[in-house]
């Protein structure tokens, strides 16, 4: 059995940024960790080397690539977040649109109260829910 399972999130120079913004969202979430790349290190000095953090008890890790890759996130695996009321989804809604692309507008779809889906900034897809 594994001894854990955690979501990795590739970032191309915004992982602190993102980080940051996802810790600021969410009530308990935890910055566990933060470390960069240095001179002589693989990655550009001064981006993320790894950020570990918890969101409502699920554990990430995030990093910015030393390496330019062709792809980037994708919809199709997206964070599934149950908010506790409708200003809280609205809230962070809207945060995390800053920039970003609504794929399904805040409404009701008529398979819970309010949801929204979205791409960030970052191209990192959330549904935002309110059961």
């Amino acid at each position: 059995m594994p001894k854990s399972v955690k979501t990795f999130l590739m970032f191309d120079g915004a992982a602190e940024e993102a980080v940051r913004l996802y810790v600021s969202l969410f009530r308990g979430a935890v910055l566990h960790s933060l470390t960069r790349w240095a001179e002589g290190d693989p990655g550009s000095p001064g981006t993320v080397k790894a950020a570990e953090l918890t969101l409502a008890g699920h554990r990430l890790v995030a990093l910015d690539s030393p390496v330019k890759h062709r792809f980037t996130f994708t919809p199709a695996i997206s964070f599934f977040v149950d908010c506790e009321s409708d200003d809280e989804l609205t809230l962070v809604y809207e945060k995390l649109m800053e920039g970003g692309t609504a794929l399904m507008p805040l409404g009701d779809y008529g398979f819970s109260r309010k949801f929204g889906w979205l791409s960030d900034r970052f191209g990192v897809s959330w549904q935002l829910n309110l059961p």
